[in-house]
């Protein structure tokens, strides 16, 4: 990668190319133009979608075998449990503030929208979230369906089973773990290539969104898009750094110059799976021990999403409710609240949000037909609004085994190899 021109700029002339070659496409009806835009966007996004399930997948069975190096199985244990509550503690948190902004900003107030046929039938294409149907999907019906069929969380289910075998073999399963580590080495190579597209494929997403909607991409529901940063923004710059500094001892200027290429990443490829590598990077150079990271990091790529799953459910469901003239009541609050904390495992993979979304709505009592109404409006500018959830996720995923570390003492104590040097977007 070029000192004089590193991925951030590459990324952002991208993004500016993108944008104006969309608004050209559209303003003088280039279809050409526009179906070139598309095919680099899908293109790019099927690169990240390809890599995602086999990186996950090998980085939890390695990073759970490699928690041997840490310690016995009780300081594997405390680790575990730590990351979970630290996952859900700032779950809560991020909920809290979604509900906060929400409450403030108001968005969607002052306009009246009827839940028509139309809308409804728009979301029905769509497989809503519910918790019967999260726990009969949880567990697959073999091996080979749930990588086939790409669904993330039974991917993860079936690695930590896995990778909790190959941890209480030992020995034995040394062979295993080598073949993994060795998957897991050839995916962040190839995954290290794709990110050098990065600025290409930027160029084609925004590109095609632009050609689709013109100005219109971002008007109709600025209000919702506002909220939706502001509240992420919290998140990612004063509740992280907050916790970084007072319960991990680590500085938040080195975390976010340690961390700012995934997050910019994240923000612009809308995936946390595909942004793991660089994820995991980032942990091991604030000094979390490679064994550690290469568990918690991987764990919190489908777990650990406060944009997703806390910030974002919170405001939408606020904004479909102002929008069709609904007023929560104190109880549904709490549901949102605890959808947000105890649901974080429905956000599974790049489509966890819509899952995450329709389980709020079901939990918080708002009327089925206009949730479907809603939710096919926020649809329509889901794109731009997963950007910056997409980036506080995986801020959250950095900073929460940075700061478990630093409560165990466990920072800078690794002396393995740093990692790959290829993913270093500078």
């Amino acid at each position: 990668m070029s000192r004089r021109f590193p991925l951030a700029l590459q990324v952002l002339a991208g993004l500016v190319l993108g944008v104006v070659l969309g608004l050209v496409a559209r303003s003088t009806d280039a279809k050409w133009l526009a179906e070139t835009l598309s095919i680099i966007a899908t293109i790019f996004t099927n690169l990240l979608q390809v890599l995602v399930l086999p990186l996950v997948f090998t980085a939890i069975i390695v990073g759970i075998s490699s928690l041997h190096g840490l310690g016995g199985p009780r300081t594997a244990a405390r680790l575990g449990i730590k990351t979970v509550v630290g996952f859900a503690s700032t779950s809560l948190i991020a909920v809290l503030i979604g509900i906060g902004v929400g409450a403030l900003l108001r968005p969607g107030s002052g306009i009246t929208v009827e839940a028509t046929a139309a809308n409804i039938a728009k979301v029905a294409k769509k497989k809503p979230g519910d918790w019967l149907t999260f726990l009969k999907d949880l567990v697959p019906e073999n091996f080979f369906a749930a990588l086939s069929e790409g669904n993330v969380l039974q991917v993860v289910l079936l690695a930590l089973l896995i990778g909790a075998a190959a941890y209480a073999l030992g020995e034995k399963a040394k062979p295993f773990v080598a073949v993994n580590q060795a998957l897991f080495d050839i995916v962040q190579k190839i995954v290290s290539w794709v990110i050098k597209l990065a600025p290409i494929g930027v160029l084609g997403l925004l590109g095609n969104a632009f050609a689709q909607y013109g100005t219109q991409f971002v008007k109709p529901l600025f209000s919702l898009i506002v909220a939706v940063y502001l509240g992420c923004a919290i998140v990612l710059f004063v509740v992280y750094p907050i916790l970084l500094r007072f319960v991990g001892g680590v500085s938040p200027l080195q975390f976010f110059a340690k961390s700012w290429n995934a997050i910019q990443f994240a923000f612009v490829s809308r995936s946390s799976g595909a942004t793991l590598p660089l994820s995991r990077q980032a942990a091991v150079d604030l000094g979390v021990p490679q064994a550690y990271a290469g568990f918690a990091v991987p764990l919190g790529t489908t777990t650990k999403m406060d944009g997703c799953a806390a910030v974002y459910p919170a405001i939408a469901t606020i904004f479909i409710a102002n929008l069709f003239g609904q007023q929560l009541s104190v109880w549904q609050y709490v549901a949102i609240v605890a959808t947000a904390v105890f649901g974080a495992l429905a956000t599974a993979g790049t489509t966890g949000w819509f899952s995450m979304l329709t389980i709020t709505l079901s939990f918080s009592g708002i009327d089925p037909k206009i949730a479907a109404a809603g939710l096919a409006i926020v649809i329509s500018i889901d794109p731009i609004l997963d950007m910056m959830r997409t980036a506080t996720n995986v801020a959250g995923q950095i900073a929460i085994p940075v700061v478990v570390a630093g409560t165990e003492n466990l920072l800078g104590t690794d002396d393995g190899p740093s990692g790959e040097p290829e993913l270093r977007a500078a």
